[in-house]
């Protein structure tokens, strides 16, 4: 049993995290030692499942299974297709999401949950693997799965060690680093995990270059021998603080408010008579089309600029990033 109180100045609620913050280590040692060859094992069958185009499944029941629908969602997110099937439904007809040949992840403190015991015969005859998380190996459920990985811990958070807890703690963090195991193991890429999460913040940061910049009529746009006075009226009427300087849609280089004000104040009123191509940065900095969002802040910020060009494969000049919209991305 853990010490909940071995420092007299611990309060209750800090008692309560370290209880199932040991619990979380103890976790960590068994994966280090005796899980490891099971927990290797359990990867290699949801990588044969995502590979063959078969679904992972999901089950638990009461506090278990919501942290299986959690699994489950993790699963997803991270490229392995997966779903939650509630045992008592599945008694009920459910069971048809589960086809020959997936896999199940079966989540049960005890191992004696009557809802997935029931389910049992059915499995071994649609050829499933069954993988239990459960903190009892000699329950019915850990003998009867083909992998049994361990979520025992020496006391639940709650005082009166029956509400889970530190239980439920351990099986969320078991099935989120058996999720990002099989997706390490899988290469999954932020690429990847970018097609899957369009929306709200985190699919802003993960926005692509090309989906953010100005291009078309919002792309200012002058040729090497445009007058200055020009080139003035193009950086005002497009409003970014900028403008490239191109010849045939080929960068040329950049022309910035600060570049502007540097010549003004070493040329003055001659200044007026000199040409987009006189003046130009001819080594601006470009980002590709393909870049994420953040990437192009992160550099923005280390650079201290307010906008990227964004060019092709080809060299191209495809548009224009300007800082205000990747810091409202990012930060929204």
């Amino acid at each position: 049993m853990n010490d909940k109180a071995s420092n007299p100045s611990d309060t209750p609620a800090s008692n309560f995290v370290r209880v199932e913050a040991a619990a979380l280590g103890s976790l960590a040692q068994r994966l280090d030692n005796t899980m490891l060859e099971p927990f290797t094992a359990a990867a290699d069958l949801l990588i044969d499942a995502a590979n063959n185009r078969q679904s992972v499944v999901v089950t638990g029941i009461g506090k278990s299974g919501i942290i299986a629908r959690k699994i489950a969602a993790t699963l997803r997110s991270t490229g392995t297709p997966a779903h939650f099937l509630h045992p008592a439904e599945a008694l009920h007809g459910d069971l048809g999401m589960i086809t020959r040949g997936d896999t199940v992840l079966a989540l049960s403190a005890s191992g004696e949950t009557e809802e997935l015991l029931s389910l049992l015969p059915t499995l071994k005859r649609l050829s499933a693997k069954v993988i239990s998380f459960c903190s009892c190996p000699a329950s019915t459920l850990a003998l009867s799965s083909d992998l049994f990985l361990d979520t025992s811990v020496d006391a639940e958070a709650c005082p009166l060690n029956l509400a889970p807890t530190a239980s439920t703690t351990v099986m969320l963090a078991l099935g989120d680093a058996l999720a990002l195991e099989v997706s390490r193991r899988r290469g999954w890429k932020a690429e990847d995990f970018a097609d899957l999460h369009p929306g709200g913040c985190l699919g802003k940061r993960l926005a692509r270059v090309r989906d953010l910049m100005h291009t078309g009529d919002a792309l200012p746009a002058v040729t090497p021998d445009t007058p200055l006075p020009q080139v003035i009226h193009e950086m005002s009427h497009k409003k970014l603080g900028m403008t490239t300087v191109l010849k045939d849609n080929s960068l040329l280089g950049m022309i910035s408010d600060g570049d502007l004000r540097r010549l003004l104040e070493r040329d003055g009123s001659r200044a007026l008579e000199r040409t987009a191509g006189e003046i130009m940065n001819s080594r601006p900095l470009t980002i590709p089309g393909n870049a994420f969002a953040s990437s192009a802040l992160a550099l923005m910020e280390e650079k201290k600029i307010t906008s990227l060009i964004v060019t092709g494969t080809d060299g191209q000049v495809e548009g224009v990033l300007h800082l205000h919209d990747l810091w409202t991305t990012n930060r929204s």
